[in-house]
Formats: C-alpha cells, sequence, structure tokens
C-alpha cells in the first residue's frame, strides 16, 4: 500500500486528455515528452507513481510526484523539459535583435575594414557600437544568426537560408525556396 499523496493529480480536462493521449503517442515528439505524457495518463487512470514509472521506462515514483505538482501547478507546459543544467545563455532575444540589425547593415570597407561580414568583423563592430555588446563572442553571433534563418554561404558571407540572388537576363533576382523551413527542422 502506498503512502497518501501529498499532491494528488488533479482532474484532467478533456482537452489535456486529448492533448497527453495524441503526445504519448507520438513517433514524432521528443522521448522525454512522450515518457512524462504515459507516466500522466497512467496516474490519471488510477496506478500509483512507481507503476505509473514503470509503465513509461522510467524508475523513479519520486520523478512521477514531481511531474504531478508540476503540472497541477504549469498545465501541459510541465510536459516539455526546462533547463537541464550548464551554465545559462548570458544573451537575451535584444541581444539577438542587436546582433541580427548590425548583420543586415552593409560593411563600408572604410569604417569597418571589410566589404563582407565575416564573424571576427560582426563581432568587432558590435562590440565597438557605443550600444553595442562588449563580451559578444563568435559563437554568440552564429548562433543568433542561425535563430534569425541566416547560413553561411560559399561566397563567405551571410545570408538569408532558401533566398539565392541568381543572375538572370533581366538582371539580378531572388529566388526563394519554398521548402527551406521544413528542410532546416
Amino acid at each position: 500500500m502506498s503512502r497518501r499523496k501529498k499532491d494528488p493529480l488533479r482532474p484532467l480536462t478533456d482537452a489535456e486528455r486529448v492533448e497527453i493521449t495524441q503526445l504519448s503517442r507520438s513517433q514524432a515528439a521528443p522521448a522525454v515528452e512522450v515518457a512524462r505524457a504515459r507516466m500522466l495518463l497512467a496516474v490519471a487512470a488510477g496506478d500509483d507513481y512507481q507503476q505509473a514509472a514503470r509503465s513509461a521506462g522510467r524508475r523513479s515514483g519520486d520523478a512521477v510526484s514531481h511531474l504531478v505538482a508540476r503540472f497541477n501547478a504549469e498545465g501541459l507546459a510541465a510536459l516539455t523539459p526546462r533547463h537541464g543544467g550548464g551554465r545559462r545563455p548570458t544573451s537575451g532575444p535584444d541581444d539577438t535583435g542587436r546582433i541580427v540589425t548590425e548583420a543586415a547593415r552593409a560593411p563600408t570597407p572604410e569604417a569597418d575594414g571589410t566589404a563582407t561580414w565575416s564573424l571576427s568583423a560582426l563581432r568587432r563592430a558590435v562590440r565597438a557600437a557605443p550600444d553595442g555588446l562588449p563580451k559578444v563572442s563568435t559563437y554568440t553571433i552564429r548562433r543568433a544568426l542561425h535563430e534569425a534563418g541566416a547560413s553561411y554561404q560559399r561566397t563567405r558571407t551571410w545570408c538569408p537560408t532558401g533566398e539565392a540572388l541568381r543572375r538572370r537576363k533581366a538582371g539580378p533576382a531572388v529566388v526563394a525556396d519554398p521548402d527551406a523551413a521544413p528542410k532546416k527542422s
């Protein structure tokens, strides 16, 4: 006989039950989310925490207890994992936006010392700007540009992914790949 539950699972709404059931059967969702959905469904069906953990291929009933408490407080957001450890990112969305706007600006050879942006030249420009980021790294710049949908091209420049400048008889034309977003993910 298990102990009395300190924080039992609240009744699931119909929408939550449908969402959790779909997630528990998903082949494409992250395995952690699928396992958490299965554990919640098992607890909702009346299993104790240890049985729910075993049914999802886990060992710890305490982890199920924490998941149930988090689900009661946050709802479906409890199924997605939070930050898993390590150093927290030091740059936020404002910093990312600042980097992307600086990369969108065309460099001037006189002021920036380059005709095309490289990561180190972009880092120099972002650090030197009056509203810039004095400690930004090339890794942070690369991550911000990738999140914004840009990639490093063969021409040694950063361009939006899925767009290419083609030469045509009528002059240069920008060609967009409609499948660029599915290819990236």
